[in-house]
């Protein structure tokens, strides 16, 4: 019960707050303007991560949660919407922003956040000893800057952060781990009132304030939820996060072919190709739900499944994923060697 007042609250928290955060952030100048990069037409308010972290500091005030991480994790979360809402306000630098996180994700390890082990599928652990710490740095800048660059149409990081959160705390509660809970629960409710505002057409954006935070946050409880799930530790959350963590690697690839920094910003995101395809805002945002909430439910599948099944449902989703890649033109457009694989071996069986 107290768990379902804290998701109402923090919804209703957030839905309200947002539209006087739009009004706030016009009258700092924390705005967006368009450019040749930008789907948008017009000035449009940021800033919208300030109702998503005051309705998470309410959500931790009713459910209490009671952990020694979380004074780490809240200092860390913290520091990542002040540099965040610094940049909606005026825009930071990518290497300031990238200390913050730094720092951020440093303050969480000092606490105790850490993957120091990883369970193998076939029994016994791996143990990462002196990798460990590079490891959980690795996780938590690269998840934060996943769901941060994914954040390029109304709704889009929203609502793959809300489906993340959702999953997140059915697993948990599954998993009997309270805290986890009450945290994906805090933040869960006030991405969807917030959502509600920043849907197609979007009222007003949730600015780096809220993508970083969003980003850092479900990171860090993304680890410390399924860091001893008993088949492959990594594997629950990265399948949960494959939409943000896909789209970002593909950009990697795409930049390290093209030889650019992977600073550089384009216009290949799986939401710019999907609209090049010819679908709508509203449907390509729609479609990339379709395709986290699929990655969602493979997740579940994975952690409750067999062994044999699990990476019969691994393996079926990687396979997805490189055919979505390649047929949408994620990489580029003559990316396509799975495709042609595919087409060989049928023009072959042919013969």
């Amino acid at each position: 019960m107290i768990t379902a007042i804290a998701l109402v609250s923090c919804f209703l928290t957030a839905l309200i707050l947002t539209p006087l955060v739009k009004k706030l952030a016009f009258l700092i100048g924390a705005t967006d303007n368009p450019n040749d990069r930008k789907v948008h037409t017009g000035e449009m308010a940021r800033l919208g991560g300030l109702a998503i972290y005051v309705s998470f500091i309410l959500g931790l005030f009713i459910l209490k949660p009671e952990n020694e991480y979380l004074p780490f994790i809240f200092a860390g979360g913290t520091l990542v919407f002040l540099i965040g809402a610094l940049d909606d306000i005026k825009e930071q630098s990518a290497k300031v922003k990238l200390i913050a996180q730094l720092a951020a994700a440093i303050i969480v390890i000092v606490g105790g956040v850490q993957l120091e082990f990883i369970n193998l599928p076939f029994g016994g652990v791996l143990e990462l000893g002196f990798l460990s710490i590079p490891i959980t740095l690795l996780w938590i800048i690269g998840i934060t800057n996943a769901i941060n660059l994914i954040d390029g149409l109304d709704g889009l990081s929203a609502g793959v952060s809300a489906i993340v959160l959702a999953t997140i705390s059915a697993l948990s509660i599954v998993q009997g781990d309270i805290f986890i809970v009450a945290m994906a629960i805090a933040l869960l409710g006030g991405t969807l009132g917030f959502l509600v505002h920043n849907f197609h057409p979007a009222k007003l954006f949730m600015g780096d304030s809220g993508a970083l935070f969003l980003g850092f946050m479900i990171a860090v409880i993304a680890l410390l939820g399924f860091k001893n799930v008993t088949v492959f530790s990594l594997i629950v959350p990265l399948l949960i996060l494959a939409v943000p963590i896909s789209d970002t690697l593909f950009a990697i690839i795409r930049r390290a072919l093209q030889k650019q920094s992977f600073s550089t910003p384009d216009k290949s995101h799986l939401h710019h190709c999907l609209l090049r395809l010819g679908y709508s805002h509203r449907q390509t945002v729609l479609i990339i739900y379709l395709i986290s909430a699929i990655c969602s439910v493979a997740a579940v599948v994975f952690t409750l499944s067999t062994l044999w099944v699990s990476i019969v449902a691994l393996l079926v989703m990687i396979i997805a994923i490189e055919i979505l890649a390649e047929s949408v033109g994620l990489v580029s457009n003559s990316y396509k060697p799975f495709l042609r694989f595919l087409k060989k071996i049928s023009g072959g069986t042919k013969e």
